[in-house]
């Protein structure tokens, strides 16, 4: 399974049953094929950059997932024949430097310091810790 990011904008001129009903359907299409969600972020109602059929403003909504890449050509198809997305696009991560940018964005997205942070924290302490170290074998040779 590849790492995906995907996000979407809807029509602003949707209720909010509607707009919960589309996000539900693209997520049980993901996992329907297999996917697995890491996180989503729902943005909400943002404006847009530039007009877009219209619309000056869009309801966004971001996933990050797991999945075959079979299954991003069914949702591509998905995404292009519902009338209530704006736009949409998906991004696949494959480096392994990608991959960690990934699960940086996931935690990002829980709320959890991501596994780049902790390596530097970790490294910090380490440093500060022997520097202490060495102050105090000063101070007890005097």
């Amino acid at each position: 399974m590849r790492h995906y990011e995907t996000m979407f904008i809807l029509k602003p001129t949707l209720v909010e049953e509607e707009i919960k009903s589309k996000i539900e359907f693209y997520r049980e299409v993901i996992t329907k094929h297999h996917g697995v969600i890491e996180t989503s972020l729902d943005m909400g109602m943002r404006n847009l950059a530039y007009e877009i059929k219209k619309h000056k403003r869009g309801y966004y909504y971001v996933a990050y997932f797991k999945a075959d890449p079979s299954m991003i050509v069914e949702l591509e198809r998905l995404y292009r024949i519902n009338e209530d997305v704006l736009r949409f696009i998906v991004i696949k991560y494959e480096s392994k430097k990608e991959i960690e940018a990934w699960h940086a964005l996931v935690d990002r997205a829980n709320k959890k310091p991501s596994h780049a942070k902790e390596k530097h924290e970790k490294t910090e302490h380490t440093h500060s810790h022997h520097a202490e170290e060495a102050k105090s074998a000063e101070s007890h040779s005097e």
